[in-house]
């Protein structure tokens, strides 16, 4: 049976007895472990060995407990089906699951005519809430002679798609690596640079993709950086020395995140940190357990996921041909789901 949710986010919700409710409301109806198709040929130690490694901080009073549980535990499939329902959670938004990866660059430290591009950290002068300059200012120079360089790149696409990814990878020239993280952006809001393409008439909407987008900048360097420039959202990054090349990048939760095993969600919808079981329809579909261990502006909405599919151009690629419909179900604990159960009985 279908509940109405109140609020959702699922670690607190059903705190409270149920209000009225208008009927395009969120609507929360809990399955069965039988209801996943292919369930049972998931490696499951896989998810659990992912869901160890966010646990401790999830927020909610049912999660400390089951924490302790998943670090002695030994039967991974097990613990989920002893310990969680599945729960199909729908806001009358389409399904829709995308790919996202951890772009590596080329780059140095110093600035030369190969390395002219800059990756800057967070200017002190940067008010939240306040406009700061747009990506046009600073790419002509706003912040030239400031001393904000972490490094130098050589092609301005890819650092486009760097900041549009969050966060990344330098590579040096004698093979060290720069990790770098999100540390804050301009304050202006992200415009979509595919969508100004389809504006113009360059291409249609099923033709384009970050691969597309990437040619066509770099065959028309003086329009391409022009069209780069009418996002007017600028992301500056900060260096993660902590970080060891062999670990994924950090989630919202601030701990390195997973490759085929970690996904970006709404929180409004999914706690973090929670097993989710996706059903990735498309040309591969991929029916797996998840951990929800990252956020994302453009993820947004009960049956929306991005899958991290790691680092470097090989994830890149993969990850841009994801653009699929299917299913996403919350693994809520069991306390939190027979609480759903009792709300749509009565």
């Amino acid at each position: 049976m279908w509940a109405r949710l109140a609020s959702l986010t699922l670690a607190g919700v059903l705190a409270a007895s149920a209000p009225v409710m208008a009927a395009d409301e969120p609507m929360a109806k809990v399955l069965s472990f039988e209801d996943l198709p292919k369930w049972a040929e998931d490696d499951h130690s896989a998810a659990l060995s992912t869901f160890r490694e966010t646990c401790d901080l999830i927020k909610g009073r049912e999660w400390p407990q089951l924490c302790a549980v998943a670090a002695k535990v030994e039967d991974a499939r097990a613990f989920f089906e002893l310990f969680f329902r599945p729960v199909l959670i729908e806001d009358g938004q389409e399904p829709l699951f995308t790919g996202y990866f951890e772009p590596e660059l080329r780059g140095s430290r110093t600035q030369s005519a190969r390395y002219r591009y800059p990756v800057y950290r967070m200017p002190s002068d940067v008010s939240p809430g306040t406009p700061y300059f747009s990506r046009r200012d600073i790419t002509e120079g706003a912040l030239s002679g400031r001393g904000l360089e972490i490094a130098w790149v050589d092609d301005p696409v890819e650092l486009f798609f760097l900041q549009v990814q969050g966060s990344g990878r330098i590579r040096l020239e004698n093979g060290s690596i720069i990790r770098i993280g999100y540390a804050g952006h301009n304050g202006r809001n992200y415009r979509s640079i595919g969508q100004e393409l389809i504006a113009r008439g360059v291409y249609d909407p099923h033709q384009v993709s970050a691969k597309v987008i990437q040619n066509w900048v770099r065959r028309n360097p003086t329009a391409g950086t022009d069209l780069l420039n009418t996002n007017p959202s600028y992301v500056f990054f900060r260096e993660l020395p902590k970080l060891s090349a062999d670990k994924g990048p950090i989630g919202a939760m601030h701990r390195s995140i997973t490759p085929m095993r970690s996904i970006a969600i709404d929180p409004k919808f999914v706690t973090l940190g929670a097993p989710v079981w996706i059903e990735k329809e498309g040309e591969e579909p991929l029916h797996r357990l998840m951990i929800a261990q990252d956020t994302g502006s453009a993820i947004k909405g009960a049956q929306r996921a991005d899958i991290f599919f790691g680092s470097g151009n090989q994830a890149g690629e993969l990850a841009g041909q994801i653009k699929d419909p299917g299913r996403l179900i919350v693994l809520m604990p069991i306390q939190l789901a027979y609480g759903l159960e009792e709300r749509a009985e009565g």
